[in-house]
């Protein structure tokens, strides 16, 4: 559990090392006032040797915890001999990489890169393409379906297509081609198809949105609308894959198989970036040599790390524990409506949590955890996102949960 010193100063360690970083970083994030040096499972140590449990499991990407001891021996055996080739040349953890993380998707073909916002470029430069020689789109007019609240990632095209206006504002022009509905609205989806459409890009639970889950039957219905009108289901499951829903998929929980799966954060285990989009033959075979690329994409570190990934996946242990924890999480925060907080979602172990804007901004309850010894993160004014790692243990969930408690009074 926490240790018992005074979390409700910042000691002189921690103050020195912000003041260092602030100085000469710009300043694209406003971090809480904690400087990390060790993590182990669910918990992390700071510069003044205070522990605090990790709420938040970097957006997902540390699913299996911080220094996972059978991740960190793949990637430590991996450097004693090889950690780049480029995709010039072939290297030996490729093939199974590339077999074993298709298998899982039960979908032909990997294409390895390394961020998540990479991923979805590729998928959105895939799905054009596929549309111009498969579907026959005529040139250039290529349209993509995507939803209100959506993140899929900070690159130009892709905060040329959101509507958060601090992802962007003052980053224009953006790339034309996109077409915004409402997320969740299947027939304003419907309603947006045109002859020229080639994809619909949607996450089948929004993260950054507040974990919004969509009304029962919505992915369902647009794997039947996208089938019918020969359009590309590409679910961006970079947060809400590999184990973090209680299913290896968000999509899974609807039957759902989409055309593309982008695949990003858990995938490199907490230790390097790896990225993926899977599909079939019939979609990524319209890539040919020269078309796309990525230095380090499928390097022989990152696919070490994350073949080690896809095995601990097949087993379904953890999707079991995200689903069984996030009862607990769920039924502790049905316990604190009407005392702190207004409403939640959740799904697996992850949550939105909407406080009562008169106990503070989300920001405000996060470092009111801080103190309490809990890493968690704000989100959109008084919500604040819970989503620990999915090795924490039971009592640990349950302490957390007791801070955040005690955080509200």
């Amino acid at each position: 559990m926490s240790s018992t010193a005074d979390r409700t100063i910042t000691p002189r360690l921690t103050a020195e090392e912000v003041a260092r970083a602030e100085a000469r970083t710009a300043h694209n994030y406003h971090p809480l006032p904690v400087v990390i040096t060790h993590g182990e499972g669910a918990w992390v140590t700071d510069v003044d040797g205070r522990r605090f449990l990790d709420m938040l499991a970097g957006y997902s990407a540390l699913n299996f915890g911080h220094a996972n001891p059978r991740l960190v021996a793949a990637a430590h055996a991996q450097l004693d001999r090889l950690t780049l080739t480029s995709r010039a040349f072939v290297h030996d953890r490729f093939a199974d990489f590339c077999a074993g993380l298709a298998d899982l998707c039960g979908k032909e073909l990997v294409l390895p890169m390394n961020t998540g916002a990479e991923a979805v470029e590729t998928a959105l430069k895939v799905a054009r393409k596929w549309g111009y020689e498969i579907k026959a789109v005529p040139a250039d007019s290529a349209r993509v379906v995507v939803a209100s609240g959506n993140f899929h990632g900070r690159t130009t095209t892709i905060v040329g297509f959101s509507d958060d206006p601090d992802a962007r504002g003052g980053f224009g022009p953006f790339t034309p081609g996109f077409d915004l509905v409402p997320y969740g609205d299947l027939a304003a989806v419907e309603a947006a198809l045109t002859p020229s459409t080639v994809a619909v890009l949607v996450e089948p639970i929004q993260g950054e949105g507040g974990v919004v889950i969509p009304p029962a039957g919505y992915l369902a219905g647009l794997r039947a609308l996208c089938t019918r009108e020969r359009v590309l289901l590409v679910a961006d499951e970079i947060q809400s894959g590999l184990g973090r829903t209680g299913a290896t998929f968000a999509c899974d929980h609807e039957d759902v198989v989409p055309d593309l799966y982008v695949l990003g954060k858990a995938l490199g285990g907490g230790i390097v970036p790896v990225s993926a989009v899977v599909g079939d033959r019939d979609v990524l075979g319209v890539l040919r040599p020269g078309q796309h690329g990525s230095t380090f994409g499928g390097n022989p570190l990152a696919c070490a790390v994350a073949i080690e990934v896809v095995e601990m996946l097949r087993t379904g242990e953890h999707q079991a524990r995200a689903a069984e924890l996030g009862v607990l999480l769920h039924d502790r925060l049905a316990g604190l409506v009407g005392k702190g907080v207004v409403s939640f979602r959740s799904r697996g172990l992850w949550a939105d949590v909407d406080i009562d804007p008169a106990l503070g901004t989300g920001r405000d309850i996060c470092a009111r955890l801080l103190a309490h010894g809990v890493l968690a993160k704000d989100t959109h004014g008084s919500t604040i996102r819970l989503a620990p790692p999915l090795v924490i243990s039971a009592d640990d969930l349950h302490w957390g949960l007791d801070q955040l408690e005690g955080s509200l009074r």
